[in-house]
């Protein structure tokens, strides 16, 4: 989307958008603190990644109401990239840089129209990987929520050692962890405030603390927050060329949970969505706040989900989540620092519970149906909580991709066509031996002919017995660009029925096709008029090429 474009799809902003983002940006304090904590970095990242990068990603997102920040996701994998890189985690000029080579990678995607990609990672791979998400989330709150620090890097290491040592917890983190997440739960079964729930258990369950004088760890004894909005950060230069990998996965997560919220959160204006057009946005918001405090954002589901129940209805909603979060910051944004930690963690801890049973008709339908998904989703699932997330990301993604070379395979056939009589076709399996002085029609279907060649060598009818044979193969749903593989197949099965006195016939190649295989030398095997375009009438080329293959055996 273009400036001017973005600029006239904004229209005038409603009292209802004003109200929603002020709601969203006040629960964005608590998320936004949380996730940034979760990732080990610095809470007021966590706020400054709700300001510039929400604005922007709502002025340009093509599904109007998603709203760009930073998810826990996004937070963990940034972690675990720059970890991997030898990069603190607290120097802001290298999560500026992170922020900024992600935000590069999702404008490439976008401007290149890849949003289909998105359609290869299945449904199998994510519910594992959000699965196994949710999993590190817990674990990695668990020294905010006990007061105890598991030494185990592993994220059921943690769990293991926390268990354990299960006599090391503090008791007032325990109890005010569990207090949250009591609170949390009262207004969260109370409708009108179930959207509130998480901002109300942070502010009961604070004053509490702070009125009874309980001793426990703060957000101020982490980090300091300032009433000042985000300053500029120039990026690490010298660190981005080591961060193109991790870059890639971090913005295939952000991507991958983006793409679900066009079709969870339709546009209320009833225009198209994009996805390409959503990665456009994305993109433009990672390099727009990157160089304000940011860490890497995405599309968020929980913080859209709240500026749909708050009523958001057109992009200003998002656009006002930014400035009510910029204003807050500004004004209030230093009684954040009283925030207890164990607060953090029980939020926390119900974060990571509601991604479970987000996932859990999922999870049992995956289980009970696909037997193959089961395995990517438990591939990806181990990865994650085994691996450094971005290599857990891309082990998920190039497992959707096996899984989905597989399906495909399997799906692809071939098959004999017989003529009804009326003008139509029945299909059959494809004859052992092809018949002397006849036509033969076969079809493939399939969505990549050169990984099926080896299943269709056993299944193609031989023809040594045969004299004067015409084979006749429908290609209509052949790709347009066929394989060096492809055309030494059909090589082969052309001058094997040659041999025997037949010939073979395409019908149905489209245009593009038809240049390949005349670049690919196949037109002097089967010869001028042994490949047919397709036509627009279904059957249409194959119907002609077996009036030539008639043709050619009265001729013979």
């Amino acid at each position: 989307m273009g400036v001017a474009q973005a600029a006239k799809s904004l229209g005038r902003p409603r009292f209802r958008d004003v109200v929603s983002g002020l709601v969203t940006g006040l629960f964005s304090i608590p998320e936004g603190m949380a996730y940034a904590s979760i990732g080990g970095f610095n809470p007021v990242a966590g706020l400054y990644s709700g300001i510039v990068s929400t604005i922007v990603g709502s002025v340009l997102a093509r599904t109007v109401l998603m709203v760009t920040t930073l998810t826990s996701a996004l937070a963990l994998s940034s972690r675990s990239v720059l970890n991997d890189a030898g990069l603190d985690p607290a120097d802001p000029a290298n999560v500026a840089a992170l922020a900024v080579m992600v935000g590069a990678v999702m404008l490439i995607f976008g401007l290149l129209k890849f949003g289909s990609i998105m359609n290869f990672v299945s449904n199998a791979v994510m519910t594992g990987f959000t699965t196994g998400i949710a999993l590190q989330i817990i674990a990695g709150v668990i020294k905010d929520a006990t007061g105890y620090s598991p030494t185990s890097h592993n994220t059921i290491g943690k769990f293991i050692d926390a268990f354990t040592h299960i006599g090391s917890w503090q008791l007032t983190a325990c109890l005010v962890a569990l207090a949250t997440v009591a609170v949390w739960a009262v207004f969260h079964f109370i409708k009108p405030l179930e959207a509130f729930a998480t901002l109300i258990a942070l502010l009961v369950v604070t004053i509490g603390v702070v009125l009874l004088n309980i001793d426990v760890e703060t957000v101020g004894d982490i980090a300091s927050i300032p009433n000042a909005l985000p300053p500029f950060v120039v990026p690490n230069l010298n660190a981005m060329p080591n961060l193109i990998v991790g870059a890639f996965a971090v913005a295939l997560v952000g991507l991958a949970q983006a793409a679900g919220i066009s079709a969870a959160v339709p546009n209320p204006d009833k225009s198209r969505p994009s996805t390409s057009g959503d990665f456009v946005a994305q993109g433009a918001a990672n390099l727009a706040g990157g160089v304000f405090g940011a860490l890497p954002t995405g599309g968020s589901l929980s913080r859209t989900g709240v500026a749909v129940s708050a009523g958001a209805q057109t992009r200003w909603a998002g656009i006002f989540a930014g400035i009510w979060l910029a204003g807050l910051v500004l004004v209030v944004g230093s009684l954040a620092e009283v925030i207890p930690m164990p607060v953090i963690g029980g939020l926390i801890l119900v974060i990571g519970a509601e991604l479970v049973a987000g996932r859990w008709a999922d999870i049992t339908l995956v289980l009970r149906t696909a037997p193959m998904s089961t395995v990517a989703m438990l591939v990806t699932l181990l990865a994650t909580t085994q691996l450094p997330l971005h290599t857990a990301i891309l082990i998920g993604a190039i497992t959707s991709l096996v899984l989905f070379c597989v399906t495909a395979s399997k799906a692809a056939r071939l098959v004999r066509l017989t003529p009804t009589g009326d003008g139509g076709w029945m299909t059959g399996p494809v004859p052992q031996q092809v018949d002397s002085k006849a036509v033969t029609v076969l079809n493939y279907s399939g969505v990549g002919l050169f990984a099926e060649v080896p299943r269709i060598d056993e299944d193609w009818p031989r023809v040594t017995d045969s004299t004067n044979a015409v084979v006749v193969l429908g290609l209509r749903t052949l790709p347009d660009v066929p394989s060096s593989k492809v055309i030494k197949a059909l090589r082969r099965w052309a001058d094997d029925l040659h041999d025997h006195g037949g010939r073979l016939i395409l019908a149905g190649a489209s245009p593009a096709t038809v240049k390949v295989f005349e670049a690919g030398g196949l037109t002097d095997v089967v010869g001028i008029d042994g490949i047919i375009p397709a036509t627009d009438r279904v059957f249409g080329a194959v119907e002609e090429a077996v009036r030539r293959g008639e043709e050619w055996i009265a001729n013979a």
